[in-house]
This record gives structure tokens, C-alpha cells and sequence, in this order.
């Protein structure tokens, strides 16, 4: 679920279903309406994308994972995320994630999809992509978004080879967020952001950002159109990561 107010002609959308502010359909029906919002509304500036509590989002909601009947569905699933992921990536406006906890799996791509991260200072926030430890691969859209935020095949290979869950300090040095600042300050920093890039006359900020996102969401819409990918969904049907997605739901719990 996302729960979306505008204050200063921004619309600040929280994540908040369940304890980790994991990803439902429903998340991804609502954040598919808000980016419709942002793109056709001239009074709107931008998106700040949060979460509640101690999560920014820990990613897709598992119970959803484990309860594919066929694989049909998990194409289904995977298929129409990818197409909001894509939006998202693409929205006219600025996006700016402000990161209010931990953030894992697709949670790290949602702040990937956005145009600048910014991170609560503290010792016990972590953020990583632990896919490859679960045994689930990213789709079409998750994997090109992802490859972009990080700016180099070498991060992207760091981040996605070992799934490590690291602390603020160690994701701002590896330059996974693009700022660190206190819980209060969360915010106003984001919507600060968000002014000085669009508050300026004839708002180039959303050529510029066409720009240089159109050849990425150009590849990602061709190959959404392909089905050599799909088979790496099987994954959702095999018993080792059945159990494993099932002992990580239980730790959220």
C-alpha cells in the first residue's frame, strides 16, 4: 500500500503495508497512479518516496512470492511490476527517495528507479540486495534499472554477487545513496532537492532527465517484449527457495 499526501505541490507517497513495508500489487497499482499524477499535473513539482517506521521497503511481498499457482502467474506478476518500475524510472518529474530505514531487494530498486537517494544517519539501517543468497534472479526492468543507479558494471556486480546488507556509511562510500543526513532533516532535504531542480524557468530539468534516461527505457521496453527471460521465474516453483523465502517471511514476523 502507499499512502500519498502533497504538501508544497509535492506528493510524498509512503510505503506502508506490513511491518517492512514490503511491495504488493497493490503497492504497485497505487505507485502507478501517483507517477500518472506527478506526469500529468502541472502544479505537481515531484515525488518523495518513503516508507513508515524502521523500513523504507524490504522489497517484494513474500507471501506473494511463495504463492504463485503456475508460472504464468509469476510472469504476470514480474511482468507488471517491471511496467511500473519502468514509470517510475521514467516519470517527468523529480523523484527523490527519501530513505527512512532499511531498504532491501525490490525496496533497493525503488530508490534505484529514483533520480537522487538520500539516507537516515544511523548505525542500525541497512540496505543490499540478498537475491542471490534467497535464489531469486531480477527480471527485464529490475536488472537494467538497478545496472543504471549504480552507475558501473563492477558496482552493479558488487551489490548483486554478494548480497551484502551494508550500513549508511559504507552505502554512501560505495555511492549506492547520495547523501546522509538526521531523521528530521529527511524530508525537507528531499523537497529541497526537488525544488531546485524544477523551480526554474521553462523546467528543463525534464528534458534533461528524458535525456538520459530514454536509451535505458528504451531497452527495457524492447526487452520486456521478449520472453527469453521468463524462464529464470522457474525459480519460484523450487523447493530450496520455497524454504528459504519462507524462513526469511518468518524473520519479518
Amino acid at each position: 500500500m502507499l499512502e500519498t499526501k502533497i504538501e508544497d505541490n509535492i506528493i510524498i507517497a509512503t510505503l506502508s503495508h506490513s511491518k517492512t513495508n514490503s511491495i504488493t500489487r497493490q503497492t504497485l497499482d497505487d505507485l502507478r497512479v501517483c507517477v500518472a499524477k506527478a506526469n500529468q499535473d502541472e502544479t505537481i513539482k515531484g515525488i518523495i518516496l518513503t516508507g513508515q517506521n524502521r523500513f523504507f521497503s524490504s522489497g517484494f511481498d513474500l507471501h506473494t512470492f511463495m504463492g504463485f499457482p503456475k508460472l504464468e502467474d509469476a510472469i504476470e506478476f514480474l511482468g507488471y511490476a517491471d511496467e511500473v518500475f519502468l514509470e517510475l524510472f521514467l516519470c517527468s518529474k523529480p523523484v527523490v527517495c527519501a530513505m527512512n530505514g532499511h531498504a532491501a531487494a525490490g525496496g533497493l530498486i525503488l530508490a534505484m528507479a529514483s533520480d537522487y537517494r538520500i539516507i537516515v544517519n544511523h548505525p542500525k539501517i541497512k540496505v543490499g540486495m540478498s537475491e542471490i543468497k534467497i535464489g531469486v534472479p531480477l527480471s527485464v526492468a529490475q536488472s537494467a534499472i538497478m545496472r543504471f543507479g549504480l552507475d558501473s558494471d563492477k558496482k552493479f556486480r558488487d551489490v548483486m554477487y554478494f548480497g551484502e546488507m551494508i550500513d549508511v556509511t559504507k552505502a554512501l562510500q560505495k555511492e549506492i545513496v547520495d547523501e546522509v543526513v538526521e531523521a528530521n532533516e529527511l524530508i525537507s532535504r528531499a523537497k529541497a532537492i526537488i525544488s531546485m531542480w524544477i523551480d526554474t524557468p521553462a523546467r528543463p530539468f525534464c528534458r534533461i532527465k528524458e535525456e538520459l534516461k530514454k536509451e535505458v527505457g528504451d531497452h527495457i521496453r524492447k526487452r520486456m517484449t521478449e520472453n527469453d527471460w521468463h524462464y529464470a521465474l522457474n525459480c519460484f516453483f523450487n523447493k530450496q527457495v520455497k524454504d528459504t523465502l519462507a524462513f526469511v517471511q518468518s524473520g519479518m514476523e
